[in-house]
């Protein structure tokens, strides 16, 4: 029986408004991350994590000494609630803890436990520098003494990114089909079928229930990660960002997305609720389009932080995002240099759950 999924032994991915032990983040250090701006990016982290020590622990992840001295300082000068920090040394690769980090499933119970399905991580089948960053999940189940569930397929662990997934903690997951199932451009799994892709999600993260959307926005380098197209808020309410250009070469996929969640249902069968997100203007670095999304958002114990971009649709999101959460507040947080990377705010953050 000790290869039974977790799901078998009463294990489920919980939804990220559950309450938290802590957050991962891993502290900024991959210098052609964010080109030119890496000590810039320090500085946004600091309020990243403000924003969060307010209601949980963050646990950084980190390589050196002088790096977390440096951080260290950094925090401090930001007033973050260094009681809420915590270092974890490893080395590392990148600094996108959604994609590499634990992703944690939770059983409930009188012996409530947490567990991680430790996926493959490849660089999202596009980057030579992953190989630190996949061993990250193992070290931190063996440190922390967590139960640790090997994602297999065959004889291969499952390639797979946190930010490719979002779950309503009752059954449901989203994503897309551009992330998942192109064998041609990122493929993660070579050869890896829808059904069998549902039947890790049922297997591993208890979600018997599966929405695929279409495709994801221009400029995320992900090929299509959910993130930063379609969120739950609740068990049974998503946002979806949508733009009202025409012309815009993102109006017709996002169309056929909303499209696709007016006759997706919930794993009781009942109407997913669709609240419709706006996005910012267009922006740039040299040729490359970013993909700048307030779907990026990231739902901690004390706020949601939000991604803004100096745009004039930023009040419009915040306040969207601000009638639907009622149990903490909506709190923007400044993401033009942080999307340089082509991520901001959830792509950088990976919720550890509460047992």
């Amino acid at each position: 029986m000790k290869n039974q999924p977790p799901a078998q032994l009463g294990f489920s991915m919980p939804a990220e408004w559950e309450p938290h032990e802590a957050t991962w983040l891993g502290w900024p250090h991959c210098p052609t991350d964010w080109p030119g701006k890496l000590a810039t990016i320090e500085w946004a982290y600091g309020e990243i994590v403000r924003k969060i020590a307010e209601g949980e622990k963050v646990r950084i992840i980190i390589d050196s000494a002088a790096r977390e001295a440096r951080a260290k300082r950094i925090l401090a000068r930001a007033h973050a609630n260094l009681g809420n920090v915590e270092f974890f040394r490893s080395p590392s690769d990148r600094g996108w803890a959604r994609d590499f980090g634990p992703i944690c499933v939770r059983k409930s119970g009188p012996r409530p436990e947490v567990a991680i399905a430790k996926f493959k991580f490849t660089a999202w089948a596009k980057y030579s520098n992953w190989h630190k960053d996949d061993q990250l999940a193992g070290r931190i189940a063996d440190r922390m003494k967590l139960r640790m569930f090997p994602v297999i397929r065959g004889k291969d662990l499952v390639a797979l990114e946190g930010g490719g997934i979002d779950v309503n903690g009752s059954g449901t997951l989203l994503t897309t089909e551009e992330c998942f199932l192109d064998q041609e451009t990122q493929c993660r799994n070579p050869g890896m079928t829808r059904a069998e892709y549902d039947e890790v999600f049922r297997d591993y993260l208890g979600a018997r229930n599966v929405i695929w959307l279409g495709h994801g926005i221009v400029g995320d380098d992900t090929h299509g990660h959910v993130d930063d197209l379609c969120r739950f808020v609740n068990r049974d309410t998503v946002v979806l960002i949508q733009e009202k250009n025409t012309s815009d070469v993102n109006h017709r996929p996002l169309r056929e997305n909303r499209e696709r969640l007016q006759n997706a249902r919930l794993e009781d069968g009942s109407t997913l609720q669709v609240v419709e997100l706006p996005v910012p203007a267009p922006l740039y670095f040299g040729d490359w389009r970013l993909p700048a999304s307030y779907a990026n958002f990231y739902i901690a114990n004390a706020a949601v932080i939000v991604p803004t971009f100096n745009d004039p649709a930023d009040r419009v999101a915040l306040g969207i995002l601000g009638e639907l959460f009622h149990d903490r507040p909506v709190v923007g947080i400044h993401a033009v240099d942080l999307v340089l990377g082509f991520g901001t705010l959830h792509c950088l953050t990976q919720q550890h759950p509460r047992r």
